[in-house]
């Protein structure tokens, strides 16, 4: 069949591109045309070029429309340098600016087929991916979610969107409601009909959501150019990695630099049945029946968040805790946090791990009986439950990408990647971000601006560093956690406890009062450093809305906050958060912190 008049337009484009060593597209009366700042530098750099003004061509309309299917620039001027698109003016000038354009005019530069591909369309990958084609890179992501055991996947967007942070808050939320329903009453609503909650509507709710998330992170790489491809990425040589689609058929693609964003996944018990009659956090939020009776393994900020919102939305929890809860953030705070659940209808049962899990109905949810070992001697313990939810750590997914083929070293023990401070790993070319990286914190807008910023030093000739010093985060359970800074045990262990002041309270919410809940519960401490002029070197709340407190709070110690600027500070008042404007017990007095009103 003879090639179409569009097949042969296409073709002509092209043998201009390739027999060029310079080609530039442009238009006569283009303002940035005319200007010839594109056509000035390639001729200061001592450069050829051609240039074809399509204003002046028959069919230079069609031939804009080609350019625009070949680059997804609709503008001119459009530069090709080397066979390589390299952009419009700007770019072009950014190109020359940071060696790029100077790398495609060297003989014996290697060619890429991109300047950068990412591993892991999370938002960390997503983030840097297009910072990086916002500045006129050539970039690949590639993305592929392994199915859990029970056969559960998800979209474009990572952990935190798909089965993470967003329907984690989400079914917070339904608890939240639930609550309000019963303390509405003393607030004078009244209502007869009888109250219950519909897990299906709730999940279809959040899943469409979430869908329209995963729509619009697809849409936003379109437009930034970014080709994004649903494969698994795994390092066959340097520079060079195999993609594997879910049918199996392979690709090879070569680039310039990788960013490694793989996150982490959950980590199961290693016990007979737990992969087989178990779920993790990876099928909660999709799971298609309400989950019954359930058990909860683990005492990690996801185990206690998952517990909460079951129980709040009316279900019968019980939560197996190895330890400690939460590990690795402040103490007092977290058994605060676990003292709430317990007094409002979670049950717990402390040093104990499951050592089987058996089933002993089909169904949906089924029936499992759970033996359990004691840490602390040889008592055994068993129970049914619907179903089990682990929740006792996650890990790494950095073990099956070829790192070991490239060089990559990863601490072998978690199986993270050490990084110096601008996020390079061992190996010049490749990166990490995100979850994986070695003694870094797991936190969303931690990976979403170490992305943006490494992107930008890559290619926009800026220095800035990711800070991961004083980030504020919030552990969603029944009474919310929100810290920024050090845990008291930590503060300790690098100051010295005769250098620290630590200023507490209890604290009672208005919106509480009326309902006649949780007096004295709510807890708000600050940790300063005595050396430092009291610097707030900690900030801890629990209670109601603690994100949006913690929030502003982290911004302040970001600038040095002291407790002198907090006593200066004016409260807003009825408010949560005005108690850290008041603070004057300190633990060293031994004082009474319990609050009489508002």
């Amino acid at each position: 069949m003879p090639p179409t008049g569009r097949e042969q337009l296409k073709g002509r484009v092209q043998e201009l591109i390739d027999s060029n060593l310079v080609m530039v597209f442009s238009k006569s009366f283009c303002p940035f045309c005319i200007r010839d700042e594109v056509k000035e530098l390639f001729t200061s750099l001592g450069r050829e070029y051609n240039a074809l003004e399509l204003d002046e061509c028959d069919d230079g309309s069609d031939i804009q429309e080609v350019l625009h299917e070949l680059t997804g620039q609709k503008t001119v001027p459009n530069v090709f340098v080397n066979k390589t698109h390299v952009g419009g003016c700007d770019k072009t000038l950014q190109a020359h600016k940071d060696g790029t354009l100077g790398k495609l005019f060297d003989e014996n530069h290697i060619k890429y087929d991109y300047d950068l591909i990412i591993i892991g369309g999370g938002s960390g990958g997503l983030a840097c991916s297009k910072e990086a084609a916002a500045m006129g890179k050539k970039v690949m992501v590639l993305d592929y979610v392994v199915p859990t055991p029970l056969g559960t996947s998800w979209g474009l967007g990572g952990t935190c969107v798909n089965v993470g942070c967003i329907p984690k808050k989400l079914m917070h939320q339904a608890a939240i409601l639930g609550h309000a329903l019963k303390d509405s009453r003393k607030f004078g609503w009244e209502y007869e009909e009888n109250v219950r909650h519909n897990w299906d509507t709730m999940r279809d709710a959040i899943q469409s959501y979430i869908g329209s998330l995963n729509w619009g992170y697809r849409v936003a790489l379109r437009d930034k150019s970014v080709r994004y491809e649903n494969a698994y990425g795994e390092f066959v040589e340097q520079h060079k990695i195999k993609a594997t689609n879910k049918k199996g058929k392979e690709a090879f693609y070569t680039a310039e630099k990788f960013v490694v964003a793989t996150g982490e996944r959950p980590r199961y018990l290693g016990i007979p049945g737990d992969k087989e009659y178990c779920i993790t956090s990876d099928d909660l939020f999709s799971l298609p029946y309400c989950p019954g009776k359930t058990l909860v393994v683990g005492a990690s900020y996801v185990a206690l968040e998952c517990a909460g919102f079951l129980a709040g939305i009316g279900l019968d929890v019980t939560v197996m805790v190895r330890s400690i809860f939460l590990r690795g953030f402040d103490q007092e705070m977290a058994n605060r946090a676990g003292d709430y659940m317990e007094t409002h209808g979670v049950k717990f049962i402390k040093q104990f791990v499951p050592t089987s899990v058996e089933l002993l109905e089909e169904g949906t949810p089924g029936k499992l009986k759970v033996v359990a070992k004691s840490t602390e001697g040889d008592h055994i313990i068993e129970d049914e439950y619907n179903t089990v939810l682990i929740a006792v750590g996650r890990d790494a997914c950095t073990r099956n990408i070829g790192l070991e083929k490239i060089g990559v070293k990863i601490n072998e023990k978690n199986g993270k990647v050490p990084v110096n401070d601008v996020e390079e790993t061992n190996v010049p070319y490749v990166y990490a971000i995100g979850d994986i990286l070695d003694g870094k914190l797991e936190l969303t807008p931690v990976a979403i601006q170490a992305g943006r910023l490494l992107a930008r030093r890559l290619y926009g000739g800026s220095t800035l560093k990711c800070d991961y010093v004083n980030v504020p985060t919030t552990v969603f359970t029944p009474l919310e956690y929100g810290c920024c800074g050090y845990a008291e045990e930590k503060a300790i262990e690098l100051y010295g406890q005769e250098n620290l002041e630590v200023y507490h309270t209890l604290f009672w919410p208005l919106e509480f009062t009326v309902a006649s809940r949780d007096n004295n519960t709510c807890f708000a401490k600050i940790i300063c450093n005595k050396l430092d002029n009291d610097r707030v070197i900690g900030f801890h709340v629990l209670g109601p809305n603690a994100g949006e407190i913690t929030q502003g709070f982290g911004a302040a110690m970001k600038c040095g906050l002291t407790k002198e600027k907090l006593d200066e500070t004016i409260g807003i008042h009825p408010t949560c958060a005005e108690v850290f404007t008041t603070m004057d017990v300190t633990k060293s007095s031994g004082g009474d912190i319990t609050q009489k009103g508002c």
